[in-house]
């Protein structure tokens, strides 16, 4: 099968990033067509006339649409796209040049009809961010497993940068109507109609996530929430490790009790774990700051998550 490739990107009130994303997507050392589908998810902040501006050096159709949740875009894109195999973007991604060329290299020796691809903090990303990233991608957070071949059996891929065939779309009929979740949710449904999933290690984006801790943490209680309610729905995916980060903050927060009172030994672990950290996001990142910003990142991530999945797992609301 030859494979033609269609670029799905939601957008909600980010025309910068678009502008952003669309300029990494010029400078790809790709020779095939491709095209580039903006959904624009009932945005105030509209990004039409940025994407006008790209009609000259890319394939790039604009769509407007009522808002209807990141998911739903993303299945309006693919509808509406003329490709047999689907590139799910978030927009608030930069493509290095040699994306594509990978993405296709890769699926022309090994094909599977779903792929993701890991992430990177980019030079250009502020101090916070990059200690955002470390946070999500680091073999010490719950972000271990993100980009590293040997930590997985069948790979989830991610919505931020996620590869998709028509022929599994239409198997699936694409992301489930869930807030949040829905490329977890869609990775089981894919497996469950027989879809091979794989990492493309090589075929990794610049994911500038969130610039604040407090967005952070939101995002990160999200996905916490999110996690018992898709045990609920696939209960043979159920594994024990998702309740480590709620173990996690509920022992510090033991620690913290038990060292008021003279018993330091647990505290001592605590302190040992960020001081891993430090010196880890330190040896990656050569940058001080980023490595001192890192154990705060990796304390909200623990947080946000172990909090989020608490409350699903014993005050569970009706919807994702």
């Amino acid at each position: 099968m030859k494979l033609s490739f269609s670029i799905i990107v939601p957008v909600y009130n980010r025309p910068n990033e678009i502008a952003e994303l669309l300029e990494s997507l010029t400078k790809q050392d790709f020779s095939d067509d491709f095209e580039v589908l903006i959904i624009e998810d009932g945005s105030t902040q509209k990004s039409e006339t940025i994407v006008e501006n790209y009609t000259q050096q890319l394939n790039v159709k604009y769509f407007f649409k009522e808002n209807s949740g990141a998911g739903a875009s993303r299945n309006f894109g693919m509808q509406h796209a003329t490709g047999n195999y689907f590139i799910i973007l978030d927009s608030d991604v930069l493509v290095p040049n040699q994306y594509l060329s990978e993405v296709k290299k890769t699926l022309e020796s090994n094909f599977t009809d779903a792929f993701g691809g890991p992430d990177a903090a980019h030079k250009s990303f502020t101090l916070l961010q990059k200690a955002v990233n470390y946070s999500m991608t680091s073999v010490l957070t719950t972000g271990g497993i993100r980009g590293k071949k040997q930590a997985v059996g069948k790979f989830q891929p991610r919505s931020f940068n996620l590869g998709l065939s028509k022929k599994a779309f239409e198997k699936t009929n694409g992301f489930a109507n869930l807030k949040v979740g829905e490329d977890i949710d869609l990775t089981f449904r894919l497996w469950e109609n027989n879809l091979k999933t794989q990492l493309i290690a090589t075929a990794f984006v610049y994911h500038k996530r969130r610039s604040t801790l407090q967005q952070f943490f939101k995002q990160t209680f999200a996905f916490g929430s999110a996690r018992p309610k898709l045990n609920e729905r696939f209960p043979s995916t159920t594994k024990i490790t998702y309740w480590f980060p709620s173990l996690f903050i509920i022992g510090l927060d033991i620690s913290i009790i038990l060292a008021i009172f003279g018993y330091n030994q647990f505290v001592y672990f605590y302190a040992f774990y960020f001081l891993c950290i430090f010196l880890d996001a330190l040896f990656q990142n050569k940058n001080m700051y980023v490595a001192f910003l890192s154990i705060f990142t990796s304390l909200t991530q623990f947080l946000g998550y172990g909090l989020g999945f608490l409350e699903s797992q014993f005050y569970p609301k009706k919807e994702l």
